[in-house]
C-alpha cells in the first residue's frame, strides 16, 4: 500500500509570525494528526548558526531525523533540514523544510525495516514536489547506509558504549520509565542515528521499534521521543531539566560505571566486531535481556569477558546444562578456566562450582576438567571455603596426579599449621576435603588437626558468648540457626569416616571443658555421633535441652537424666561429673540440698578427679550468704563439715576459713566450739575476706548472742572485751538492746546482776568497749531495773555480791542509788514549778 506523505515548510519573511505551514498532504491525515505532527517537525536551527551560510556551512547545519507515535498508535516517520532561502531580503537565508511519512497503525514499514534504517534514503525531499513523489521509506534491498560503518563507530564509543545502550535498553522497555528523553550529545546527528543503529542491531526487535527518537533538537525536554540528539551547547541546558545525558564528544570516561551486566557484555561485542552474536544469542533460551545467553555466546566466539560477565555465563549454563552442544560447552569451559584470566571474583567461582555440579555426570570428565582443576586451586590458594568442590572422579588420566603435584604441599602444610594464623572451621573442612579428593595422605596430620578444628567449631559458633543460648537451668532462649559452616561440615562427617570419628573424639575430649558451649552447638549442628562410639559428654549435651523442656525447674531431676544419658557410671569416669553440674548449672551454684545429692552420688575421689568438689563448696558459702529461710544453717554448715572433711588438701584460702565459719557458727548456737572461738570468729571473718555481708552478720550474730548468755567462758568474754573490735563490739550492743535481752532484764534479776558486773568489769579495755558498756548500764540495764520490785533489786545487789565482791554490791548499791536520786530530785523539782 502506498504511505500518505506530509510536507512542511518554515514561514517565509512576512508570514505574520507563524512557524510555518503545512504544503502538500497526503490522503487519510486528519487534521488533529497534522496539529500533533507539527511540533515534531518543527525546526530551530543551532545556536551561533550564520544567517546566511555558505553552501558548505548549509550542508554542515544539522537535519532532525524523527521517529514518533501518534495518540491514534499510527507512527511518523520524518526528517526535518534546513534549506535556502531565495525569496526576500538583502540576500539569500535560511528556513527549513520538513518530509515526513505516515504510518498507519498496524503496518510495517516497507520491506519490515526499521525507522532508523531510512536515515539516509535518497528520497528525502528538501522541497514541496509538484507531483507524486517516490516513498523515503521503500529503500532497496540490501543494508541500509545507516549500517554502514558501525563496527568502526562502536569502537570509536568504546568507553561510551555500555552505559549508553544501558540507557536506551530502559528507554526502549514496554512502558518507559518517566523522567523525559535519553539524551546523547555529538557533534553531527548523523552520529546519533548511528548510536539508534547500534541499538537496532542490539536491542530484540520489539524492543527497537518501540525506541521513538529524533536526532536533532534544541527542546529535549519538551521532545515527545524516547531518545533526543542534541549538541554540546545544549547539553548543560538537558542537564538542568533533569535529563540522563550522555556526552560522547568529550574526555572518555574511566569506567562504564553501570553495572549492567548485559550492557557491559554487548559493548565487548561491539568493540570485537561481532554484532552477528547478538542475533545468535537471541536464539538462546532466557529472558531478552537475560546477560546470560549473551555473555555465553562472547565467550563461545573468544570474547573476552570481564569476572561480572563469566558468572552471569556460568550461572546460565548451570541452569541449562543441555541447551549448549558439546562444542559450544567446551568453549565456554576453556573460557571460564583460561589461565591467563586473574581477576576472577568469589561470586564467580561460585557459578563455576555450581556449573561443574551441572556438567558433571553429563559430560566426559575431560571436558569438565579444566573447570575443576580452577575450582580445586581456587578453594586451596584463594581460600574461597564456599566453593562447591568435585568429585573424586573429577578427573581422569593426568590431569588429576598434576593437580595434586601441584596442590598437594600446599595443603599439607597449611592442615599442619604451618600457615600463619589459626585456620577457621571454613578454611579447615575444605582443605581436609581437598586432601581426599586428591587422595593426599594427610594420615599423620589429622589428630592435630582435629583438635584444633573442634575447638575453632565452640569459637566460630558464638557458643562461648557467655551463654546465649541459655542451656542451663535457667536458661531457656531458643538456639540460633545454624552457623554458616554447618552444611560443608556434615558434608564433610559424611563423606570421611576417620574425619568423622576423631572430631566427634576431640569434641567429647573438651566437652566437660565448657559442656554449656557445647550444648549450645549442637542446638545449632546436629552432629551425626549415633554410632558406635561412647562419647558420654556429647550425649550428655545433646540430652539436656529435652531434659530442661521435659523436667523445667527440677534440676535434680534433670541432672539425674543427664547422668544416665552418659551411659558409663561416674565411678568409672569421674569428668561425667563435670559434664552433668556444668550442664545444669552452669550460670549458677547449687543448693544446699541439691549440693548433698552430688556429693552423695560419687566418692570424694570422683569430685576431687572431676574438679566438682568447688561447685559443692559455692553452694555451701552461696547459700550461708545468701540467708535464704528455706536452707537451713545447720544444713549449709554440716555441708561445709563433710566438704571439709572430704577434701582437707584441695579447699583452702578464703574459702576454707568461710567453711570453717560456717561450722563455727553451728557450734557456736548449738554445741560446745573449741576455747578461744570469740578470738576464732575474727580471725576466720579476716581470712574469708571478701566475706559476704549476710555470713559476716550471721557469725557476729553467733558470737554475740553466746556472749549474752550467763553461762558464757569468761575466759571468751576477756577475749572479746580486749579484743578491741569495733564492728563486733557494735554487733554485741545491738543484740543487748533488742527485746529479747530488755524482757530477760525484766523477769531474771541473776540475769540483771550478770549484765551489771559484765558491763562494769572492763572500764579501760580499749577504745571501742568502755563507750558501749556504759551506755548499755544506762539505756538497757537500768530501765530494766527501775521496773523491778523492791524485793528483786535487792536480789540482784545479792547476786552481784555473791558472784562478785562486796565491793561490786556497794558499787551496784550506788549506782542503783544515784538513779533513785535522780528520780527523786526530778519529782521535788516538779512540785516547786507546780507550787
Amino acid at each position: 500500500m502506498s504511505l500518505a506523505q506530509v510536507h512542511y515548510t518554515s514561514a517565509a519573511p512576512g508570514d505574520g509570525g507563524t512557524a510555518g505551514r503545512f504544503t502538500a498532504v497526503g490522503p487519510g491525515v486528519s487534521g488533529a494528526l497534522l496539529a500533533e505532527i507539527e511540533p515534531l517537525v518543527r525546526y530551530e536551527l543551532p545556536e551561533g548558526a550564520p544567517g546566511r551560510p555558505s553552501d558548505g556551512e548549509l550542508r554542515a547545519l544539522p537535519q532532525a531525523f524523527t521517529y514518533a507515535v501518534l495518540s491514534d498508535g499510527s507512527r511518523l516517520v520524518a526528517r526535518s533540514a534546513p534549506v535556502r532561502e531565495t525569496g526576500g531580503g538583502a540576500g539569500p537565508g535560511v528556513r527549513f523544510h520538513a518530509h515526513g511519512v505516515h504510518v498507519p497503525p498496524g503496518v510495517p514499514l516497507p520491506g519490515d525495516r526499521l525507522p532508523v534504517e531510512a536515515w539516509r534514503s535518497p528520497h528525502w525531499a528538501a522541497a514541496t514536489p509538484g507531483g507524486p513523489a517516490p516513498d523515503p521509506l521503500a529503500l532497496p534491498q540490501g543494508p541500509a547506509p545507516v549500517s554502514e560503518g558501525l563496527d568502526d563507530f562502536a569502537v570509536s564509543r568504546g568507553p561510551w558504549l555500555a552505559a549508553v545502550l544501558a540507557d536506551l535498553r530502559r528507554a526502549s522497555a514496554a512502558e518507559a520509565a518517566g523522567g523525559g528523553p535519553v539524551v546523547l550529545v555529538e557533534r553531527q546527528c548523523a552520529d546519533v542515528a548511528r548510536w539508534l543503529g547500534l541499538a537496532a542491531v542490539t536491542l530484540p526487535r520489539e524492543s527497537a521499534e518501540r525506541l521513538t527518537f529524533t536526532t536533532y533538537t534544541r527542546r529535549p525536554g519538551s521532545a515527545a521521543v524516547r531518545v533526543a540528539g542534541v549538541l554540546a551547547a545544549d547539553a548543560e541546558a538537558a542537564r538542568g531539566a533533569g535529563l540522563r545525558v550522555h556526552v560522547c564528544t568529550g574526555q572518555a570516561p574511566a569506567a562504564d560505571g553501570t553495572g549492567d551486566v548485559w550492557a557491559a557484555t554487548a559493548a565487548r561485542i561491539w568493540r570485537s566486531r561481532s554484532p552477528e552474536l547478538f542475533r545468535e544469542a537471541r536464539e538462546l533460551p532466557g529472558e531478552p535481556f537475560a546477560s546470560g545467553p549473551l555473555a555465553v555466546t562472547a565467550l563461545c566466539a573468544g570474547i573476552a569477558l570481564g569476572p561480572d560477565g563469566r558468572a552471569a555465563a556460568a550461572d546460565w549454563a548451570a541452569d541449562r546444562p543441555y541447551a549448549l552442544d558439546a562444542k559450544r560447552t567446551g568453549r565456554l569451559v576453556e573460557a571460564l578456566a583460561a589461565p591467563s584470566v586473574d581477576d576472577r571474583t568469589g561470586a564467580e567461582f561460585d557459578a563455576a562450582g555450581r556449573l561443574f555440579g551441572a556438567l558433571e555426570g553429563r559430560c566426559p570428565a575431560s571436558l569438565t576438567a579444566p573447570l575443576a582443576a580452577m575450582l580445586v586451586t581456587e578453594a586451596v590458594r584463594g581460600g574461597n571455603g564456599s566453593l562447591e568442590l568435585p568429585g573424586r572422579d573429577a578427573f581422569t588420566g593426568p590431569e588429576g596426579a598434576a593437580v595434586a603435584e601441584r596442590l598437594g604441599p600446599e595443603v599439607l602444610t597449611e592442615l599442619g599449621g604451618g600457615a600463619a594464623g589459626a585456620l577457621s572451621v571454613a578454611r579447615t573442612v575444605q582443605l581436609l576435603r581437598v586432601a581426599r579428593l586428591l587422595e593426599v595422605d594427610s594420615t599423620e596430620l589429622l589428630p592435630d588437626a582435629v583438635d584444633r578444628l573442634a575447638s575453632a567449631l565452640l569459637s566460630e559458633s558464638g557458643a562461648r558468648a557467655g551463654g546465649a543460648a541459655g542451656t542451663g537451668a535457667g536458661g531457656g532462649q531458643a538456639p540460633e540457626g545454624p552457623p554458616d559452616f554447618a552444611p560443608a561440615l556434615l558434608e564433610l562427617l559424611d563423606e570421611q569416616f576417620e574425619v568423622r570419628t576423631a572430631l566427634l573424639g576431640a569434641l567429647d575430649r573438651i566437652a566437660p571443658c565448657d559442656p554449656g558451649a557445647m550444648a549450645r552447638f549442637l542446638e545449632r549442628v546436629a552432629l551425626p555421633f549415633t554410632g558406635t562410639q561412647a562419647l558420654p559428654h556429647l550425649r550428655m549435651c545433646a540430652e539436656v535441652p529435652e531434659a530442661m523442656a521435659t523436667l523445667g525447674g527440677d534440676r535434680a531431676a534433670v541432672w539425674r537424666r543427664v547422668l544416665r544419658a552418659a551411659g558409663v557410671s561416674p565411678f568409672a569416669e569421674p569428668l561425667v561429673l563435670r559434664t552433668a553440674v556444668g550442664l545444669v548449672w552452669e550460670d549458677r551454684a547449687p543448693t544446699v540440698e541439691e549440693a548433698r545429692l552430688l556429693l552423695d552420688a560419687a566418692t570424694s575421689d570422683a569430685h576431687r578427679v572431676a574438679g566438682t568438689w568447688a561447685r559443692l563448696v559455692d553452694a555451701a558459702l552461696d547459700a550461708s550468704a545468701a540467708g535464704s529461710p528455706s536452707v537451713s544453717p545447720d544444713e549449709a554448715a554440716a555441708l561445709a563439715h563433710d566438704l571439709l572433711r572430704g577434701f582437707p588438701e584441695e579447699i583452702g584460702g578464703r574459702e576454707r576459713a568461710g567453711l570453717l565459719l560456717l561450722v563455727l557458727v553451728r557450734d557456736l548456737r548449738t554445741g560446745a566450739p573449741e576455747p578461744g572461738w570469740a578470738e576464732t570468729v575474727r580471725t576466720l571473718c579476716a581470712q574469708a575476706e571478701p566475706v559476704e555481708p549476710a555470713l559476716r552478720e550471721r557469725a557476729h550474730a553467733a558470737l554475740v548472742e553466746r556472749l549474752l548468755a550467763p553461762d558464757r567462758p569468761g575466759a571468751e568474754l576477756y577475749a572479746f572485751v580486749h579484743g578491741d573490735d569495733a564492728e563486733l563490739v557494735a554487733a554485741y550492743d545491738r543484740a543487748a538492746r533488742s527485746e529479747a535481752v530488755r524482757s530477760r532484764l525484766r523477769a531474771q534479776p541473776a540475769y540483771a546482776a550478770d549484765c551489771f558486773t559484765v558491763w562494769t568489769a572492763h572500764p579501760h579495755a580499749g577504745t571501742a568497749w568502755p563507750p558501749v558498756a556504759a551506755a548499755l548500764l544506762d539505756e538497757v540495764l537500768r530501765p530494766a531495773v527501775r521496773a523491778l520490785s523492791a524485793e528483786e533489786v535487792a536480789e540482784v545487789e545479792a547476786t552481784v555480791g555473791r558472784t562478785g565482791s562486796s565491793g561490786r554490791a556497794n558499787a551496784f548499791r550506788d549506782w542503783n542509788r544515784s538513779s533513785t536520786l535522780g528520780r527523786l530530785g526530778r519529782r521535788i523539782a516538779g512540785r516547786v514549778r507546780r507550787g
